[in-house]
């Protein structure tokens, strides 16, 4: 009797167990998938700047983890809103790529191939937000061609900003990537799909480098900081509560809607 429990002991001993300080480079307050509510990002954003005026954080950055389109209805309103503060924060503002948004661009690029796909995951409420209707997930291919042409019209600059996202971005010691990270993979190792889709093992399994990686995508029913994950998403689309961290040298906080 006492071989099984050995082993098992044994085995849960070797688990590796996660209890690296957050290091990063200044104040970074990380925002969850806003998915066409511009109502809450604006509220939010008012939130992060008392709170940053608050704690003295002048030199905060904001970091967006993507999922800014689709199921809400204000996608066109949320991107207008983000190329604002892109362009007038520089280096301060980073807008990283979700799922949703790749979606999108696979649409423009392929209506055809990318388009059921992503219609049936909200993005006709994405189309309206643009002025674009008369879609269904199964419209034929003209039909699909035809919108794509008229939202890249109608989008703009906003399809540019979205075309130069990024997939990742690294400060200090905290990884920002819209699912997650393949925790067996260094930061410049990880594919583009684990990054936007999400990687077996993320939400089980510790990392073993001592970093801790900030994300959306899985939605929670409340935000955290453990084992090294920063779990951001918390449905605002349905929840009405949008969520940032405000991750300074050796802490998170939370805000929310």
């Amino acid at each position: 009797m006492l071989g099984p429990i050995k082993k098992l002991l044994r085995r849960r001993a070797a688990s590796p167990v996660f209890d690296a300080p957050i290091e990063i480079d200044r104040p970074t307050y990380a925002i969850g998938d806003i998915h066409g509510r511009h109502d809450l990002l604006i509220a939010l954003l008012e939130r992060i700047a008392d709170d940053a005026a608050r704690h003295g954080f002048e030199d905060a950055r904001l970091v967006f983890l993507g999922d800014y389109v689709d199921r809400g209805e204000e996608s066109a309103q949320v991107l207008a809103t983000l190329g604002a503060l892109a362009r007038d924060g520089g280096d301060s503002v980073a807008l990283l790529r979700g799922n949703h948004e790749q979606m999108l661009l696979d649409f423009i690029a392929d209506p055809v191939a990318g388009g059921p796909r992503w219609l049936s995951n909200g993005g006709l409420q994405t189309l309206m937000s643009y002025g674009v209707g008369g879609l269904g997930p199964a419209s034929d291919p003209q039909a699909l061609t035809d919108a794509a042409a008229r939202l890249a019209q109608a989008m703009g600059p906003d399809l540019d900003l979205l075309r130069l996202t990024p997939d990742r971005a690294l400060f200090g010691r905290v990884l920002f990537a819209h699912a997650g990270a393949d925790p067996a993979l260094p930061p410049e190792r990880q594919e583009a799909r684990a990054l936007l889709w999400g990687a077996p093992g993320f939400r089980r399994t510790p990392r073993a480098d001592g970093l801790w990686v900030a994300h959306g995508h899985w939605v929670v029913d409340e935000p955290s900081a453990e084992q090294g994950r920063i779990a951001l998403d918390t449905g605002a689309w349905f929840s009405g509560r949008l969520t940032a961290a405000r991750i300074a040298q050796g802490e998170v906080a939370f805000l929310q809607t």
